[in-house]
This record gives C-alpha cells, structure tokens and sequence, in this order.
C-alpha cells in the first residue's frame, strides 16, 4: 500500500462523517467562476491614505487618488495623522484650517469622479474619538473621591474641596458609613525608599505582635516591573505569606488613568512581629514613596479591576482580566455592610457638607468624575488634539460626531461626496473609564441592585465581603463593555446610518482596551484585524475580526494589511505575501493595504515617509505594477467573500470583560477551522439544527468548547443547557457559580442546580461523556477524541508538519479550499477534503487562470487530491457539483494509483522546454532616475547590483528588457514563459501584446494567445526597490542628494538588495488535460 493510499484508509477508519452546514446566501458555480477570472468592480482594494502632519495640497491628493484608480485601489480611508517633528516634519496645512478643508473638498470631489470609496477616521489620530470640541464633562471619566473622619454626636460642617477644578459632583454621592480606621493597626515605611540594585529586602518590625491583611505599595513615579515576596518571621526562619507581581511599566494613560497606582495585595489574616518584603529584577531607580502593612483588608489589585492600571503589554491575552478568589476576612467587624452605608448627598451644599453626625466613627467619602485625560492619538496639540470622548455615553459621542462627522456632511456639497461612504474607527488605544453621567441608573437596570453602597469598593474597600466586592467590580466591568459596544459603537453605526454612511471598525484594542471584543465589533457594519509584514502581530487581531464576522452574519472581514516598521522601502509584494494567505486562511476577506501616504508634488522622491508602514503610494518603484498585487487580493477577497465559512468548532470566550481575545483550549488539531463566540450570540442566535449549532444567517458549529472557568451567569447557563437538549455537542467543564452580584447568592444556586442536571456524572476523569436530551456532553477530552467521538471528520487533512495553512468557504453548487504553501521550498501533498460526489479544479489567483484537477481519488465522505505548490504559492481547489452522472471516480482511481506510485502526479505534467532565451538581451534604464543614458546590450543575465557601473548597480526603477525568439512549428500543448526569479515585479509583452505579469513563485506565464510560428518578440518589464538608490545617494552630502525622505535607514556601508530579472528565462509547453 503506497503513502498516499495509507493516509485515505486512516482517515475513513477513524472517522465517520456528519451533517455540515449549508449557506443560505450564495452565488452559482457559474457566477463564481466568471467572477474570478473577471474581477467585478464591487471587489475592493482598501488603503490607508495618511494625510501627514499637514503635509497635503490639492494637487498632491489629486494625484493620488489618480494613482489609485490607476493600480487597481478602489477605496481609501482618509486619516489625518499629527506626527511629531522628529518623526516627520511639520507641514503648513492645519487641522480644519480654511485650506484643509478646502483640499478635503478637492479629494471628495476627484473620489468621486474616479468612483473611489472613501472612508474618514472619525477623528484626528488613528484612535480613536476625541479632539479639541470635546469638553472634560463630554470626555471619558473615572470615578474620584474625596475622604474624611467624623466623630459622631454633633454637627459638622465639614469643607469638602473638589480635588481638582474638573471634579464633576453630578451624578455622584456623598456617603457615610462606620469608620475602619479605629480598629486599624499598620507596619509602615513612611519614608521614600529608591532601589540601586536589581534584588532588595525591606523589613517591617513591631514589639507587639499585630495580624495583618493586606499589603499597599506606593511606586515612586519611576517605571517598575519586579517580583515581590511577603514574608512573616517564625521560630525557624521566615514563612512566604504571599508572592506577587509589581508591574507598574508603562505611565501612559491609554494603560490606566493612574499611572503610578498603588499595589494592593491581600491574604489570609497573619499574625507576627517582624515581616520581611523582597523583591527581585528591580530597574536602578525605582523604588516606592510608601508601603504600608495593615490590618484591615483590601480588595485586591482594585487598582487593575478599576482600570487605574491596565495590562502594560498591547495584546492582553484571555487570562489577563482574570483575578484568583481572595480568602474571606475572618473577622466581619472589619467590613463596610451595604446596608451601613448611607447616601448623605443631600446635606453637601457647595463643597461643605452640613450634618448632624450620628453616634460613632464616620468615614464620610465624596465622590465625583475625573477626566481620565487621555486624548485622540497621534494628533498634535493646536492641531487635532484633544479629550477623547466618553465611551459609554450616547449623547457625548453625538456631539464628538457631530463636531466633525456632521460638519464634513455639511460643507462639503452632496454632488461632490457622493463616493463618501465610510465612518472608520481604528484599533481601540485609549485605555479605560469607569463612570459617566447615568451609570447609577444604569447599573440598577442592569443588575437590579444599587451600586452605591460598592462605591467605596473603587478604592480598594471590601464592602460585605471579597467575594462581593468582587462580584460588583466584575458587574462593573461588564456594564462598561456592553456601553462601550452599545453607546459608542453601536451609536456610531446609528448615527452613521442617519447621514447615509457605514462603520468600519477595528474590534480590539492594543492598549487599555476595556471591551469585549466581539460584541465591540457586533455593532459596526463591517469589522477588521491587522497583521504587520513581519513578526507577531496580527496572530490575535485577525481571528477576533473573522469571528466576530462569522457570528454576527458580517460578509466582508477586513485587515489592515502588511503593515511594518524600519527598513523602509526594502520591501515588495513577495515578501508580504505569506503574512497576508496565512491570514486569508484565518477568515480575511477584504485587504487594505497600509499605508498609502499623501505625497505633495514639489517633494523629492522617495518623498514622504515615516517609521511605520510599507509605501504603497505612487512615488515607489514598483508602484506601476502594484496592479498585479492587487489583482491578486481581489481574487482572494472575491473567494472568501462566498457562501460561508466552515468551522467545526466555536469556542466559548467567557463572560469575563475586558476581553480581547479567546483562547484554543483543548488545541484544535490540524485539518478543522474555529471561532471564538461569546454569550450575546449563543444567547440571542444560537439554535440546533439537524445536530448543528446553528446562527441565523446559516454559520454552523459541531461542537461549542467551554473554557476552563467556573463561573456561568445562570441566563446562558440555561441558554446552554437547552442546545444540548435539542441535540447540540458541547465540551468541558461544568460551572460552580454565577460571577456576577445579581441575584446573589440565588444565582449560585440556579447554576448548581442546573450544572448538576447538564453534567451528571460527567467529571472528566471517571465519565466523560453522556447524552443529555438528543446532544451531548463531553469533559476531560482533549480536542481529537472529542471530535471522533461525535464522528466529524477533518475538513482538509493535512499531514502535522505540512508548511500548509487551509480554510474553506461552501456555496450550493461549489466548496471552494484555500490552501497556502507558508515555506520558502516547493511541497507535494495529498490533502483529504470532506468533500465527495464533486469534481475538483485548481484556480490560481495570482493569475486568474483555472483548470481541472483530473487526479483524485473518492473514499467515503472524502475526496483525496495529489497538489503541488511552490515556495509562497497559493491556489484555490473549487469542488464543483458533477452534473455528468459518469463514474468520474472510477475513471480517475487508475490514473491516482499511477501519479501516486512515483512516476510523478498528472495534475503537475513536466514541463517541456521549447526554447532557452540566452539573449542577446537589451536593457533599456530610465534616465530620468539617473540610469544609463543608452541601452545596455548583455547576453547574459546579471543582478543590477553587481554592476560596476554606478548608473546601473545603484539604479532605482523601471528597466524594459528586450529579446526574440524563433518557434519553427505550432505548439501541440499550451506555452508558457518562465522567467526563473524576479527581483521584483516585472510584467511581460509577447509580439506587443501583455500576457500579464509576475511577482512571485512560480515565475511563469500562459502565452499561447500571443505566440506566433517564427520569430517572436519578448519585452520584460522589471522594477526593483528605492533601496540601492537610497544607499547610492548616502555617499552625498544630504543636500546633495537627489531623493529624500525623512525615514532613510540605509548608508553606504548597508548591503544592497538583488534588483533585475535574473532568469534563466525560457519557454514551456506544458500538457494540461483537459
């Protein structure tokens, strides 16, 4: 039995098949085929187009747009970036200034007559709403107080003082209840303590011994990141009583509105008279202003769950908003009780209350907002800066539209903003807020109970107990993501739909996001991720925009695409290509490509550039042939944009805000699709059909996986529990209790109740499975065991080290794969596809060409197909209804025992090689870019930069290659003509007439409608990068130098890049059957 062969016979013994899901949106085969290889104007290519620092005229904006028509973008979102000077320099055009609005006119006007979208940030900065019009009380706030200690039995009239001159008491308390402090006792270091050394002990001594709760560091405002270990001395040496972590990093507010909070610790009550405090990994310099040891408890890291301190990394990770249960207080005099706490807001006239004190000790705390201060980011002040508004008020954000949305709406005239469509909101990088004006209300119609007996809690005071506290700060939280999600960008959408336009959204955030990110995305008419050319980023961002997608019925999902940073104009479409198809693979549909900046006109060339982004603007070299690139994403983006997506699996994210992603445990085993999902959907959407969790606009799940938490409000709970009744799968564990102070403790017991008649006797060790209704629950299995357990075979079974990354789409008549060769060498491979009774075919989408794949083989539910690609290649195998009823499988089974024998796949016939072009070549320079002024005659191929002429070896452009070639008879089978390698792009002529263009593996071209018996012209259009013009250029003084550009990272002592066609170049008969 051959390898091939084995695989088949594996995969039909182990599994079985099951119902998957059918589309209900969708067009014909013939549609799609003709759409691929014709690409319709409604596949768009999106671009960032950065209007720099002021950088911009009326003829600059003009000729972009021009150039955008002209490579094939069809849509361009206008964002007005406010560098610094030392990143760019500053231009003469300000922010609404007479003469920006003038050229905004100018560039809506030119979009539409060219038929280019337009999209517009909805504020200065690429995030994310804010400027100058928004007031401290319009802007995001978090809730601030003011404290004091009254003795009771009298009449006080106690001064107050607002903190701060933008302290808003409205919509806030005053309140009073029994005062802690008496029954306080502390170890404290009251003095300044600064650390010269990376590892440091304090120690903490009394002569009595006292027992103490809770721990609260005061940084120094001096960046900190350290371990820190708390110990109590016993008889035999020193005891750990908590280890913990300091990180207190970054002093940015988009990660928290208190730089430099304090680090709250808390642990079981511990009684001793010396306690030693280590640290370890401390930066020289830091230290801490105070830290202080006491008896009473505290809520611990309150400061991270108010969102004074936010993650201080950009991408906070599933865990990262989740916090160990604290032990309970063992003493309850040591507690705020809700019901002691009294709202005396009624007795502060001014900022003096007046009030006869009851008998006792009072803590008497004011409350108010603080603007937390963030502002839109980047954006210069006096030019587009200023508060960002608040984010969970409806009315607040209306006016921020309307400031600036609503004013472009009504200057520029209809007839010249006709192509202006598009409301773009960027990846969210503004940190957290708290309240607004009606949280109180709100709160209690959420909850139904009153936050303001919890009020205290937002400074780390245990009001009933930690679990309690807890729980409100938990519920907080969520109120804060659902009006984020709501009152923000759902109100975004709303407002947007009143002036006839769209959202556009980015459904994360990088820095202090405070959401949950498929609902945040849920209410934007369309979603996005983002990948970078190179490194990590986008590993998280994509997956969050495609399932938000997926769940929420959404067509198009976009990615801000191949974005980067240094090494400027190194690049080119080859090496961003394996970033963008491992993303296609993971759900992205609709590229734009960043960043397009507005180049004015008297600039040098390069021209304008800065430390992010690949050029994707008309002053590049390769520009003139972008069009093939974008040919290329279209077809892609066509592809993905039909039927729907097939994922096996959805997983479960958790209740938990905020949440930027979800997490992949059990790991999904190679060969099926996913998406995160959250509770919104499963709650409101979520439905079986024939055994599939199934969403309304037809999206289906087999299984729905449930992360390793114990909480579950009882709502979704029940929601749960009835999906597996009808006949729904879920895995993993079962939930303990409701995370939330709702109903509390009656919700506990709900979910108990229920768990307990879901799960059985399922533990995941003993029982691990059983039926409960017609569906089925499943714990303790990991992710191959559970899906053969319900029989669902691999969508597309690939081998486990396989550089190939896959996804797939189905229409009615059509299942369309999208495999993606991720290695820079050529692999052979046999994937197995869940599909039978089909007819597959090979669609190449870097040159819109399709033919059948006559090879394969039938097992089952499976249809096996011998494939090759290249290094980078992709292709799309569309399986197609067989409207033929001949027993194709048995025609072909023959033929696939042959190919997969070792005498080579007939899907991949050799190619035969017809004639070698060896030259003489002739390669004629642009002399306008400083190339040779007279053609260059060579009968070998070279790499321009190994010339030793200066002209050519640090030549930056377009250079038109020449040659012929005599074919003495017509060619039995199709010809092609392979250029060998390309540095970078080059497209190609035959006897005058394109064959279209190359720009990555494999280098070659159908000619056989432009060939001709006899002698035949071939004209080779090659372009290359700015980089050895740039480093040519070093050697001059700069203002000698003929280009510029403010980010150049090269000099002359850096390598210089391949340029040129590099061959060897020849022509192929290659027999395709038919």
């Amino acid at each position: 039995m051959n390898k091939f062969t084995q695989i088949i016979a594996i995969v039909a013994l182990g599994f079985s098949s099951f119902a998957c899901q059918a589309p209900d949106r969708a067009v014909s085969y013939e549609q799609l085929r003709n759409g691929f290889t014709s690409l319709p104007d409604s596949i768009q290519t999106t671009v960032y187009w950065h209007w720099l620092a002021g950088n911009i005229s009326k003829e600059g904006v003009i000729g972009d747009l021009e150039s955008m028509k002209a490579a094939g973008i069809n849509r361009a979102f206008i964002a007005n970036i406010g560098l610094q000077p030392h990143e760019v320099p500053t231009g003469d055009v300000r922010f609404l200034s007479d003469e920006w609005w003038e050229i905004l006119h100018a560039a809506l006007k030119k979009a539409t007559e060219l038929d280019i979208e337009i999209g517009i940030f909805n504020s200065a900065g690429w995030s994310q709403a804010g400027g100058a019009w928004v007031k401290p009380e319009q802007s995001m706030r978090r809730l601030a107080s003011v404290r004091a200690c009254l003795s009771g039995g009298q009449t006080v009239r106690l001064p107050l003082p607002k903190p701060s001159p933008d302290f808003q008491a409205v919509h806030v308390k005053v309140l009073a209840y029994p005062s802690l402090r008496t029954q306080e006792m502390t170890l404290r270091q009251a003095s300044e303590v600064r650390f010269t050394q990376s590892d440091a002990s304090l120690d903490f001594r009394t002569d009595t011994a006292v027992t103490l709760r809770s721990l609260r560091c005061h940084p120094l405002p001096v960046p900190i990141l350290a371990q820190a270990v708390l110990s109590v001395k016993r008889d035999n040496g020193y005891e750990k009583v908590k280890s913990f972590r300091i990180d207190r990093r970054r002093d940015r507010l988009d990660v928290g509105f208190d730089p430099y909070a304090p680090v709250s610790v808390s642990f079981p009550a511990t009684t001793g008279k010396e306690f030693r405090l280590e640290f370890t990994g401390l930066n020289p310099g830091c230290g801490f202003r105070e830290i202080t040891l006491s008896s009473l408890p505290v809520v611990e890291n309150f400061e991270e769950k108010t969102f004074a301190k936010m993650f201080q990394e950009p991408l906070p990770y599933w865990k990262e908003y989740q916090w160990a249960e604290q032990a309970e207080v063992d003493d309850a005099s040591l507690l705020v009780h809700a019901g002691r706490v009294t709202d005396i807001s009624g007795y502060l006239q001014g900022d003096t209350l007046l009030w006869e004190v009851p008998p006792g000790e009072w803590e008497i705390v004011r409350t108010g907002m603080l603007p937390t201060y963030v502002t839109n980011f980047p954006a210069l002040e006096g030019d587009g800066l200023g508060l960002e508004v608040d984010k969970m008020s409806k009315t607040h954000l209306q006016a921020h539209f309307d400031a600036f949305i609503g004013e472009i709406y009504r200057r520029i005239p209809a007839e010249d903003r006709k192509t202006w469509k598009v409301v773009v909101a960027d990846s969210y990088e503004v940190g957290g807020q708290n309240f607004t004006d009606d949280f109180l209300a709100s709160f209690e119609r959420a909850y139904g109970y009153s936050a303001v007996p919890f009020l205290p809690v937002f400074d780390g005071t245990v009001v009933e107990s930690q679990d309690a506290s807890d729980r409100f700060l938990w519920d907080m939280r969520k109120l804060v993501a659902e009006q984020l999600s709501y009152n923000h960008v759902g109100e975004l959408t709303r407002l947007s739909h009143q002036h006839g336009l769209t959202t556009w959204l980015e459904n994360y955030g990088h820095w202090g996001f405070m959401g949950e990110f498929l609902q945040y995305g849920g209410q934007a008419d369309e979603v996005a991720g983002e990948f970078w050319s190179e490194g990590d980023l986008g590993n998280v961002e994509n997956r969050a925009a495609s399932s938000c997608a997926h769940i929420y019925g959404k067509r198009k999902v976009s990615s801000e695409s191949f974005t980067c940073g240094g090494k400027a104009y190194s690049r080119y479409p080859r090496v961003m290509k394996q970033r963008g198809d491992l993303f296609f693979s993971e759900g992205i549909n609709n590229s734009l490509l960043h960043v397009y900046i507005s180049q004015k006109p008297e600039y040098k060339r390069p021209g304008l550039n800065t430390w992010y982004g690949n050029e994707f603007n008309r002053n590049n070299t390769w520009y003139s042939h972008l069009d093939l690139f974008t040919d290329y994403l279209k077809r892609c983006n066509f592809m993905l944009q039909q039927g729907l997506n097939v994922a096996d699996v959805c997983y479960f994210i958790g209740e938990d805000t905020p949440k930027m992603t979800g997490i992949t445990q059990p790991v999904l085993p190679k060969g099926y699709q996913f998406d995160y999902i959250n509770a919104e959907v499963i709650l409101r959407d979520m439905t079986v059909k024939d055994g599939m969790l199934t969403l309304p606009h037809g999206t289906s799940y087999r299984m729905l996986v449930l992360p390793e938490l114990k909480t579950m409000r009882p709502g979704l709970l029940a929601k749960i529990k009835q999906l597996v009744a009808d006949g729904g799968v879920i895995l993993g564990p079962r939930p303990e209790r409701s995370p939330s102070y709702e109903d509390y403790p009656h919700a506990d017991e709900h979910v108990r109740d229920m768990a307990g008649q879901l799960w059985g006797d399922v533990d995941g060790v003993q029982t691990r499975s059983a039926r409960f209704g017609k569906g089925l629950v499943l714990n303790g299995m990991d992710m191959a065991e559970a899906l053969a357990t319900v029989h669902c075979l691999p969508d597309c079974a690939l081998e486990v080290d396989l550089p190939v990354v896959y996804c797939h789409r189905r229409l009615p008549d059509a299942d369309i794969y999208f495999l993606a060769n991720q290695s820079s060498e050529k692999v052979a491979f046999s994937p197995v596809f869940r599909v039978s009774g089909r007819q597959p075919e090979l669609w190449n989408p870097a040159t819109g060409t399709c033919r059948t794949l006559n090879v394969y083989e039938e097992n089952g539910e499976t249809t096996a197909v011998p494939l090759e690609l290249e290094p980078l290649e992709s292709a799309f195998v569309v399986f197609k209804t067989v409207k033929d009823a001949t027993d194709t499988a048995t025609a072909t089974h023959a033929e696939m025992a042959e190919a997969t024998g070792g005498s080579g796949s007939t899907n991949y016939p050799e190619p035969q090689t017809v004639a070698v072009l060896s030259g003489p070549w002739t390669l004629t320079f642009d002399s306008a870019q400083r190339g040779p002024a007279t053609p260059v005659v060579t009968g070998t191929l070279f790499d321009w930069s190994t010339s030793e002429d200066d002209a050519v070896r640090y030549y930056s452009g377009k250079v038109i290659y020449q040659t012929e070639f005599d074919l003495p008879e017509p060619a039995a089978s199709s010809l092609f003509i392979n250029l060998g390698d390309v540095m970078v792009m080059a497209k190609v002529k035959v006897n005058g007439k394109e064959v279209g263009g190359v720009w990555t593996a494999p280098y070659r071209l159908d000619i056989s409608d432009a060939v001709q018996t006899g002698n035949n012209r071939i004209e080779v259009s090659v372009v290359n990068t700015w980089m050895n013009r740039l480093i040519g250029d070093s050697a001059l003084a700069p203002e000698e130098r003929p280009t510029w550009s403010p980010c150049n990272p090269w000099n002359v002592s850096s390598p210089l890049q391949k340029s040129g066609l590099l061959g060897p170049v020849s022509i192929e008969a290659i027999d395709y059957k038919k």
